[in-house]
C-alpha cells in the first residue's frame, strides 16, 4: 500500500484545482447563494471540541437556518435528545462547517465560519413554533461560502425513488439498540415512537 504522507506528494498526484473550483468559493452570502441557504430545509451541521468531532443532522419547516444578513446565519436548537455534543464543541471551539442539501438539487452547498450560542429571549421567542421554543439558537459567522459539484449526488442516485431502500430493509432504532443492550425494549421503543416524535417535534 502507498501513502501520501505529505502535501507536497498530495498536490503531485492530483495537479492543479480547476478555474470554477476557485471562483466559487466567497466570503459571504451572494443574492444567489442566499436563494439558496433560504430553500435548504436540511443541513448537517460539523463541529469539533476535545473529544473528537461531530456531525448533526440539522432539519426544520421551510428554511433550516434564518439568514440575518450576508455573513450570519440563525440556527435554532429544536427539541432534541440532549446530548448537545454540537453545542458542548461550540463553546469550547467556535469553529463550524455547515453542508445544506435540498431535496431534488444535484449540488450541496458548503459554509464555514465561526459560531456562538444564543439564549436572547426575543430571539428564541421569534422561532417559536406550535408554541415551543428553541433551547437556544447558535448564531453563525460566515467565513467562506461555496458550491459542490454535483458528481457525488448524482453516483449516490440520492432523489432517484428507484434506488430508495424499502421500509424494513434497515435495521430500526429499537432493534439497533437492543441488539447492544439485550434488556432494552427495541420494540416497545419503536412502537412508542411515531406518538413521541409527534409530541416533540419543535
Amino acid at each position: 500500500m502507498t501513502i501520501l504522507t505529505s502535501l507536497d506528494q498530495l498536490h503531485a498526484h492530483y495537479g492543479e484545482p480547476g478555474e470554477a473550483s476557485l471562483v466559487k468559493e466567497i466570503d459571504h452570502l451572494s443574492p444567489a447563494y442566499r436563494r439558496i441557504v433560504e430553500a435548504a430545509p436540511f443541513c448537517a451541521l460539523t463541529t469539533c471540541g476535545p473529544e473528537g468531532l461531530d456531525c448533526s443532522p440539522r432539519g426544520d419547516e421551510g428554511a433550516v437556518v434564518r439568514v440575518r444578513d450576508d455573513r450570519t446565519l440563525l440556527l435554532p436548537d429544536r427539541q432534541g435528545n440532549n446530548r448537545i455534543d454540537s453545542l458542548r464543541n461550540i463553546v469550547r471551539d467556535p469553529r463550524v462547517s455547515l453542508m445544506f442539501i435540498i431535496p431534488g438539487w444535484n449540488n450541496v452547498l458548503r459554509i464555514n465560519g465561526e459560531a456562538e450560542i444564543s439564549v436572547d429571549p426575543e430571539l428564541l421567542a421569534s422561532f417559536e413554533k406550535e408554541g415551543r421554543q428553541p433551547r437556544s439558537v447558535i448564531v453563525i459567522s460566515i467565513a467562506t461560502v461555496y458550491f459542490q459539484c454535483a458528481r457525488a449526488i448524482m453516483r449516490a442516485r440520492l432523489w432517484d425513488a428507484g434506488a430508495q431502500v424499502s421500509k424494513g430493509e434497515l435495521p430500526t432504532p429499537g432493534t439497533i439498540m437492543h441488539e447492544i443492550r439485550d434488556s432494552f425494549d427495541g420494540k416497545a421503543y419503536d412502537d412508542a415512537w411515531p406518538e413521541r416524535a409527534a409530541k416533540s417535534m419543535w
